[in-house]
């Protein structure tokens, strides 16, 4: 069974930063292009970046060595923002991403939330039929300018618990 921990230390900080590289590197060159790929790491996923977010209030959890998720809570809109969930490519299809999401829907509950979200690529089909199965729907379309010249066109999936 996969053991979800969260990342305390900034060791964790540097395993997270290396799996993200890994992660994105191996999923996103093909959809986004390395360019983008490599400016968006620098931007949201180096050790620096996931250090202020943590002060920040986002929590990282790491599931093993086999990928990473970061939540957001957001008590005034009872919602639970997934902002990262990501498993390695070998690994995918062996419940790991499932066991995250329990992990995350759990956390929602425990804090009273009914909404759970996430953005996710336009053009990651795959994911995009994955979070459907899991329960999510698309709540429409959002573009948001990340600098440089990239823009993120994304898809804003949207999941309500019940109690």
């Amino acid at each position: 069974m996969i053991e979800i921990k969260k990342v305390i230390s900034e060791q964790d900080v540097v395993d997270v930063a290396a799996l993200a590289r890994e992660i994105w590197t191996t999923h996103y060159v093909p959809i986004i292009g390395q360019a983008q790929v490599d400016y968006m790491l620098k931007k949201f996923q180096s050790f620096a970046v996931i250090m202020q977010q943590l002060q920040e209030g986002y929590e990282y959890y790491l599931a093993d060595s086999s990928g990473y998720l970061a939540v957001v809570s957001d008590s005034a809109a009872s919602s639970l923002m997934i902002s990262k969930i990501y498993v390695k490519s070998g690994l995918r299809g062996q419940g790991i991403g499932r066991r995250m999401l329990d992990f995350a829907e759990s956390l929602c509950r425990e804090r009273e939330l009914t909404i759970l979200w996430l953005t996710v690529n336009k053009h990651n089909a795959d994911s995009i039929a994955w979070y459907e199965r899991m329960g999510f729907v698309n709540a429409g379309a959002l573009v948001q300018d990340i600098g440089c010249g990239f823009v993120m066109d994304d898809f804003k999936m949207v999941k309500t618990l019940c109690c």
